[in-house]
């Protein structure tokens, strides 16, 4: 029986539990520093007195590093595995988020950022991968969404940082508890297991054994003997024969249109998402709410996030990828053309609070579907190159925001930024309703074909 076929027919159990949270607190602390940004934005803007373009320049400088660090990440997961790339990553952006609290200028500032976005962006497909390939079909959906819902943890660490910290001690502070990540990278080095569909695709047969046997004995039976758990009509997945990834490779035969959806699906997602939440602090300060109340608002709408992850994780194996990705977007497309035209406090977080659960709902369905699109060999480098794709949209839209603020005002500029991004969000919902296939129940290797 192959390691696939082994680990396909295997339950949950602590083991997998215990490399959710692994993986997850990595997660956490990249949400919380991404996050970060969009709470010191205001504070930073006022200690450098910056126009709306150099804030929206300050926002998209990181999204330029994670779009950079996808692709150098996930080339170098398939090449030098998991988790190497994994633990490497979070001490780079660790570090330089640490940097970013001991920035002298403006310019010091964007430089650090954009390393720091590099790390972030290095991590994020070969995390994801890394969840995937452990997780049984039956079960992968979930798991992958559950693993992304640390993202609203950290992001609500961020809102509180920013809420806490950043009006008493400072922006600076809030950069230092960012560099956190950099101490968990020690922790990982020692927790993390390898992928063992990954050892053996490069011919490290006996480690891949040993990781295998690892998660049989957590689910309390004798390594290799995995009978009990064979259904009727199981077929005996072969290991994929040794390939070295190309690029080229995710524009050929069946992957055509899988590649071109996944790259609308993330271009248009991270248009919406960070054209939302890098801005919406200094929006609101705009509309006279306040820095400390419009974090306070910010950090109401961002629980809302929780309940929004664990739904689509419960969805995501019952109904499939495709309806629940479908049916978030166009419900995050409605909330935000809601919330442009908001006038009241009620109005402006119960909208909001709809935003943030949908779209980060639709953001766990998307991480559980790109690891299934393409096999082993091609599978961190076809997830790094649809995040590069998403990081672009991720760069514009801050950038565009910035433009559409300077012509028009804060004030006139609320309602046409969330009315545009409820376009977007429907045009993307639209994309994954005409282009996407399901893979609910299906094995990696069925999937790879």
């Amino acid at each position: 029986m192959s390691i696939a076929a082994r680990l396909e027919r295997l339950p949950l159990s602590s083991f997998h539990y215990k490399l959710l949270l692994i993986c997850g607190l990595g997660w956490l602390f990249d949400a919380m520093d991404v996050g970060l940004i969009s709470f010191v934005l205001p504070a930073v803007a006022e200690f450098w007195d910056l126009t709306a373009s150099q804030i929206g320049a300050l926002g998209s400088i990181g999204m330029v590093g994670l779009g950079l660090g996808a692709v150098i990440g996930g080339t170098l997961g398939d090449i030098y595995g998991r988790k190497r790339v994994f633990t490497i990553t979070l001490i780079i952006y660790g570090i330089a988020s640490f940097l970013c609290g001991l920035s002298t200028s403006y310019a010091t500032l964007m430089f650090w950022r954009f390393v720091v976005g590099l790390g972030l962006g290095a991590e994020i497909p070969v995390a994801f991968t890394l969840a995937s390939e452990f997780s049984p079909a039956s079960q992968r959906g979930r798991m992958t969404v559950l693993l992304e819902s640390f993202w609203a943890f950290g992001w609500l660490a961020a809102a509180l940082i920013g809420y806490l910290v950043v009006p008493r001690w400072g922006w600076r502070v809030a950069f230092y508890i960012g560099s956190l990540p950099a101490l968990y990278s020690a922790v990982l080095r020692w927790l993390l297991p390898e992928s063992p569909r990954y050892l053996e695709k490069i011919g490290k047969k006996a480690e891949a054994e040993e990781v295998v046997a690892k998660v049989e004995r957590a689910c309390g039976i004798a390594p290799g003997t995995t009978e009990k758990y064979v259904e009727a009509n199981a077929i005996e997945e072969t290991p994929e024969a040794l390939k070295k990834a190309k690029f080229s490779e995710l524009w050929k035969g069946r992957f055509v249109r899988r590649t071109l959806c996944l790259w609308i699906l993330w271009f248009g997602i991270n248009i919406a998402y960070y054209g939302i939440v890098i801005w919406l602090p200094t929006l609101m300060v705009g509309r006279g709410f306040g820095i400390v109340k419009s974090f306070e608002y910010v950090l109401i709408m961002c629980v809302a996030q929780i309940p929004g992850y664990f739904s689509a994780a419960y969805l995501v194996d019952k109904i499939g990828r495709k309806p629940t990705l479908t049916v978030y977007l166009l419900l995050s497309g409605v909330a935000a053309y809601m919330f442009s035209s908001s006038t009241t406090v009620a109005q402006v977080i119960g909208w909001g609070s709809a935003i943030y659960f949908f779209n980060l709902g639709a953001w766990g369905v998307l991480y559980a579907y790109t690891p299934e699109m393409y096999p082993t060999h091609l599978r961190a480098t076809g997830a790094g190159w649809a995040s590069f794709c998403g990081r672009i949209g991720a760069i514009i839209a801050p950038m565009a925001v910035g433009k559409i603020v300077f012509y028009l005002g804060q004030q006139a500029a609320y309602p046409v930024v969330f009315g545009l991004i409820g376009v977007v969000f429907v045009v993307t919902a639209l994309a994954m309703l005409t282009l996407g296939i399901e893979t609910k129940g299906k094995t990696l290797e069925e999937l790879a074909g």
